[in-house]
């Protein structure tokens, strides 16, 4: 969904000026700092994470390519800190110090877009040309839909990290990046993406989020009543789910445990979801890791969610719960390269009671993969290895340094 200028100006926050100071004090000192630090690369996730992409590619450099000077910024009050403050050198996001490799840093990686000391202001430096600089993005999810916030003409990045080959034709074909700009390079984090749920009966719930309903502005209200969450669309289909007699009869019936996981921009609705059956636990972060959520499970249930294609690369079955497919086209992301019924790793479910007959199937069939979904995720992704890291490193090692 594409934002106006006023819509982004509803979500400026006062912070945003302080980091405008931040910046007008870094940019000097930077200018000798970087003399120091020639070739230096920036790494980071998200501002509190250490888990995505950029974390596994940081490890990689540290353990393998000790001679690149790579620093990871995180905030260290992130109960993640603790997982990457022994590998290497790591900042404090968002402060001066953040800043000051920012403008030093020969590369800014990140698998975040917004994987910088301030969105707001970065945005602005970066793609209305005020700061150069060279900018690579690892990505945090395979790319399906028309996402305009990520054309070139809004991130103005120098490497846009595609993990398949039909993501990278519709990029490269798409989003308008200069040739050779987009590249089919295999996310960082399939080195470490593999099962481990060895026959165990996890069945892992995770929706995407709501535009309109994680980050509300005005515009929000031509979809739904937002200010009464349980009022939504989205809330009455996942509670609904949750509650079902059905569900607790399935569980109880296969000796199966659910696990539910709310996307990171929904994460404050948690509360709204409370269950109370021994059999459902609701995840909440930082206590669960995605990946490792991922990799324990049996079974996923995602609408939207491009993680449902990380679950396919590990050839696990999968099902779609697609109660508002209208509205989120409209609302969230317009339709992209990938139709969920004719591309997608499992069954399109539109109602709960399709739902739960195709929960029912899986558990009968011993969470088994039916062998077409099996072959369309063979044919999707098409390489299974464990050189995501070394490609990337490779491929960002060989970006020309942009001359400021």
């Amino acid at each position: 969904m594409e934002q106006s200028l006023w819509q982004k100006l509803q979500r400026v926050k006062g912070k945003d000026l302080w980091h405008i100071i931040l910046f007008l004090c870094a940019l000097p000192v930077s200018m000798v700092f970087r003399s120091f630090h020639k070739g230096m690369w920036l790494i980071c996730d998200a501002e509190n994470e250490a888990r995505d992409n950029g974390y596994w590619l940081f490890r990689y450099i540290v353990e393998n390519h000790p001679e690149q000077e790579a620093v990871y910024a995180i905030n260290k009050r992130s109960p993640d800190f603790d997982r990457v403050k022994g590998l290497g050198k790591v900042i404090q996001f968002g402060s001066f110090q953040h800043w000051l490799y920012y403008l030093s840093a020969e590369k800014n990686i990140s698998s975040q877009k917004s994987g910088k000391p301030n969105a707001a202001v970065c945005y602005f430096l970066e793609v209305y040309g005020l700061y150069k600089n060279t900018r690579v993005f690892l990505q945090h999810g395979i790319t399906k839909d028309d996402m305009e916030f990520l054309y070139y003409k809004h991130t103005k990045m120098r490497l846009f990290v595609c993990a398949v080959e039909d993501e990278y034709e519709y990029v490269k074909s798409r989003f308008g990046y200069p040739e050779g700009w987009v590249q089919n390079l295999g996310f960082c984090r399939f080195d470490n993406l593999f099962d481990t749920s060895s026959g165990g009966r996890q069945i892992l719930v995770m929706p995407t989020w709501r535009n309109w309903i994680g980050i509300t502005t005005s515009k929000s209200y031509q979809y739904e009543n937002v200010d009464d969450f349980t009022s939504t669309e989205y809330y009455k289909n996942w509670y609904g789910f949750l509650k079902s007699p059905q569900l607790y009869r399935l569980l109880e019936e296969h000796n199966a445990q659910l696990v539910f996981y709310l996307h990171r921009e929904m994460q404050k609705y948690a509360g709204h979801f409370s269950i109370g059956h021994p059999s459902v636990t609701i995840a909440k972060w930082p206590e669960h890791d995605v990946q490792e959520l991922l990799k324990s499970s049996s079974f996923l249930i995602t609408d939207y969610s491009s993680i449902a294609m990380d679950f396919a690369y590990m050839k696990k079955p999968l099902a779609y719960f697609q109660f508002d497919y209208g509205m989120y086209r409209k609302g969230h992301y317009p339709e992209g390269y990938f139709c969920y019924e004719e591309d997608g790793f499992g069954k399109v479910c539109k109602t709960l009671d399709v739902l739960l007959d195709e929960l029912e199937s899986v558990l009968d069939r011993g969470f088994t993969m039916e062998t077409s979904y099996r072959k369309r995720a063979e044919k999707f992704y098409q390489r299974f290895d464990k050189k995501n890291c070394e490609r990337n490193f490779l491929a960002i090692q060989r970006i020309p340094c942009h001359r400021r």
